[in-house]
Parts: structure tokens; sequence; C-alpha cells
């Protein structure tokens, strides 16, 4: 991992649509090089996937605005087999866009997506009221987003 690593991710994580040769130029590399580091990239794991980030409020008038929730969920036993048993369990359900394992406070932080009050009470019944090991289920309701984001901050390693 070098600097021209850390430009490719950078401009990638920005917008993955950029064809190779646009890339090869703004990292200043050539194409094939570009192309190589990308797919060792890839490889290595450190690129997970590319998404289209959809603009909600466009899609709104077509498909409703939908029920955004930030979800704290407390369990009442959190050794590793529970921690990791609930996590797969919400991790595969797709109205669950993000899942973090958090600290102090509750043991989860949940961000889901339904299209409306009577989807999200189904989520919460079939992942939080049909786990016996679920304690506490605190949802707040997102009126609006004001800010959507994924890119991680990338900095070039320090010369030593």
């Amino acid at each position: 991992m070098d600097a021209v690593d850390l430009r490719i991710l950078d401009a990638l994580q920005r917008d993955a649509s950029i064809g190779n040769q646009a890339l090869a130029r703004q990292v200043r590399t050539s194409a094939p090089t570009c192309l190589r580091r990308v797919k060792r990239l890839r490889d290595a794991g450190l690129i997970e996937r590319q998404i289209a980030v959809l603009s909600g409020e466009r899609l709104a008038p077509l498909l409703g605005h939908g029920l955004t929730a930030i979800v704290e969920i407390t369990l009442e036993r959190q050794d590793a087999l529970a921690l990791e048993s609930f996590e797969r369990r919400v991790a595969a359900d797709v109205a669950v866009q993000q899942c973090y394992r958090v600290s102090p406070g509750p043991d989860f932080v949940l961000v889901v997506h339904t299209r409306q009050m009577p989807d999200y009470l189904a989520l919460a019944q079939r992942l939080f009221t049909a786990d016996a090991n679920v304690r506490n289920v605190k949802a707040y309701f997102s009126v609006k987003r004001s800010k959507f984001g994924a890119e991680l901050p990338l900095s070039a390693p320090a010369a030593g």
C-alpha cells in the first residue's frame, strides 16, 4: 500500500463510475498500472463493492418517502455467541442498511429503511420482538436526511 494506492482508493470512493483512463490521469499513473492496482485492491478486499447511491427525494414521487429509523438494541446476554448470532440475523435482513456493534450504551445501533410504518412494525416483530434475547429497543425516526456519506478519510503513510 503506497500513496498511489491511497489516491486510487480516495478517487474511487468519491466516484466509482470513473473510467480507468480518467482514474489513471487523476492519480498520475499509467492506465495499465492503474488497472492492475485496482484489481489488486479489490482482490485484497480493500474495495468491498461498488454501489449507486440513489436519491430518495427524487424517487419519493414514484415510491413514497419511505421510513428511515436509527434503532438502538440492547441484548439480555452479551456473550460472544449471542452478539454474533444477533448480528448475523439482522445483517441478513434487506431492510437493515447498516449495523454497528457499539460500546458503551446499547449493544447495537442499526439504520433501517422500510417503505412505511407497517413494514417497520413487521421488521420489529421479526428481528426484535421474536428474539427472546432482545431486552430493549429504542427507535428514532428520521424526518430529513441532511447528509449521507460513506467516504473514509485517507492520507498517505508517513515516510519512514
